[in-house]
């Protein structure tokens, strides 16, 4: 086993250093025929048709069909899903990555994973020390890697949907002042979204582009609430809405909505400080006080044991 495992890693390491100087070669590191001229034929081919990497969007299809990465991301993608769900967290992270790049990346942290996990257990073979369950150990780390990357994109939108509901009353706030002071509801956004700074300013950003590309205010503050789901932005753009489509006074609306989500912020700390309130008392229960009872109880043992008492 150790010579196999030897073997392993000296073959390894002479493909690597063969690929790499393979990669050198002006011949085999050269751009394809099809890669040099596509950019120039875009008026005469269709986009789909071009090869991959000379279009500047995702998902360009090469010529002579899908490559073996491509043809793996499919599969893990189909296996792990990226609908919906998945579009909502990238989007709720700040991210803009689509899911087929955040599914092809988590693969590539799997390969990543099973390739450390397998150095691992060829380290544990040339030390003499294999036994059963280290083979086990390759597909765990690849399993780890990338349970590892998903679960940082859902720590990331996690942090970034908290930010978002704090800055949203101080954004609401902003924003009826610039209604009262005589401006639409358009320049408010457009003013706040140029002077501000932070994640939910970043998204009216957003939607003021929108609006200048062409898309109808209502929809735009639409695209945006569906996009963050976030319930106390969902609520003011379903509030400015219909006020939009009645005629009502846009900064009572905002004030009012501005109100409501200082005191769902205000609900919210509340039950963070409940829930830090019980771990405050986890060092407590298990560190301070078994300390205090030993230092209580040890001099007395120690007396007993002396014979003194």
């Amino acid at each position: 086993m150790t010579d196999l495992a030897l073997a392993v890693l000296l073959g390894g390491a002479f493909a690597l250093g063969l690929l790499g100087v393979l990669s050198a070669l002006p011949r085999w590191g050269a751009l394809s025929l099809e890669r040099r001229i596509g950019p120039y034929v875009r008026d005469v081919v269709p986009d789909e048709l071009l090869p991959t990497g000379v279009l500047p969007t995702v998902g360009a299809m090469p010529v002579h069909g899908k490559r073996a990465w491509s043809r793996l991301r499919a599969w893990f993608e189909r296996m792990l899903g990226g609908g919906d769900a998945l579009r909502l967290r990238l989007a709720q992270a700040g991210s803009l990555q689509t899911p087929a790049g955040f599914r092809g990346r988590q693969l590539a942290w799997g390969v990543a994973g099973l390739v450390a996990g397998a150095l691992v257990v060829v380290a544990i073979a040339v030390a003499g020390r294999m036994s059963a369950p280290a083979v086990l150990l390759p597909p765990l780390t690849a399993a780890g890697a990338a349970l590892a990357y998903d679960m940082q994109l859902t720590g990331r939108a996690k942090a970034r949907r908290a930010r978002l509901a704090d800055e949203l009353p101080t954004t609401l706030e902003f924003l009826a002042l610039c209604l009262s002071a005589g401006e639409s509801l358009l320049d408010a956004l457009r003013r706040v979204s140029s002077i501000g700074t932070g994640e939910l300013t970043d998204e009216l950003r957003q939607t003021v582009l929108a609006v200048h590309t062409g898309s109808p205010l209502a929809d735009a503050l639409g695209e945006t609430a569906t996009r963050l789901q976030l319930p106390g932005l969902t609520r003011a753009v379903d509030q400015i809405i219909a006020a939009l489509e009645h005629g009502a006074p846009l900064a009572a609306v905002l004030h009012s909505q501005a109100a409501d989500a200082r005191e769902e912020a205000k609900r919210v700390l509340i039950e963070q400080a409940g829930q830090k309130e019980i771990l405050m008392l986890l060092p407590l229960v298990f560190l301070i006080l078994p300390l205090s009872v030993l230092f209580a109880i040890y001099p007395g043992l120690f007396i007993l044991r002396l014979g003194l008492g």
